[in-house]
């Protein structure tokens, strides 16, 4: 009799933590610039074109725009940078400038939610065939906020305030790591790992160590209400 054997190649397991951050009440983050996508006037932006611009100019010395209005600042940029999707941008809408407010109100309602770059060409390539330019090189000036941007894709992607919704999950993440200690190590002594996570392990002893069965995250976490500035 011939016997099968199917070899079932091992898994390689990888813990890599989860990346938090919390966005602050006039916050936003989002992609100015798409790379490898043509918008409307033909052009599509190359990996790197950003580089020599960016070291030459910080994120505070490109301006905020709305709709690219050079008499309409309205914020300030904390963080440019490309990543392999494109030009990730994370700024600050001045309060109490009437248009900041304005534009602040209405990201957070999803009305106004594009971005659109002003820049100089430094070295493009054409391809006449297909109608398009490839920017290879650009110096960057602005960035504006806008209602129709020319790269579709390109936008807001969050607005705070979202810290209250952080530290609840962060909360949540400490407290299933030490209810994974209990069952572990069969503790009988309470735990705490962080503020408010003594709940999590109290009354845990070595006889009643058993299976640790979470239904899902939500049993840890604890989100507050809607209201109070969140988003």
């Amino acid at each position: 009799m011939t016997v099968i054997r199917h070899a079932r190649p091992r898994l390689a397991r990888k813990n890599t933590p989860a990346r938090l951050e919390a966005l602050g009440r006039h916050e936003f983050e989002g992609y100015a610039s798409l790379f490898h996508v043509a918008d409307g006037a033909g052009d599509i932006v190359a990996p790197g074109a950003f580089a020599r611009s960016l070291k030459r100019r910080p994120p505070g010395r490109v301006r905020m725009l709305y709709q690219h209005f050079s008499h309409e600042p309205i914020g300030v940029w904390d963080e440019i940078a490309e990543d392999r999707r494109g030009l990730y941008v994370r700024g600050r809408l001045t309060g109490g400038v009437q248009r900041a407010d304005e534009v602040g109100a209405l990201i957070g309602e999803g009305a106004l939610d594009g971005l659109s770059i002003g820049f100089r060409t430094i070295r493009a390539r054409r391809d006449a065939a297909a109608g398009t330019r490839t920017l290879l090189e650009v110096e960057l000036w602005e960035i504006s906020i806008v209602t129709f941007p020319l790269l579709a894709g390109s936008g807001v992607t969050a607005i705070g305030t979202k810290r209250d919704a952080a530290r609840a999950l962060s909360h949540a993440a400490a407290k299933l790591r030490a209810r994974a200690l209990v069952h572990r190590r069969g503790l009988s002594s309470p735990v705490v790992t962080g503020e408010g996570d003594r709940e999590a392990v109290e009354g845990a002893d070595a006889g009643r160590a058993g299976p640790l069965r979470l239904a899902s995250l939500r049993d840890a976490i604890h989100l507050p209400r809607k209201g109070g500035g969140g988003q």
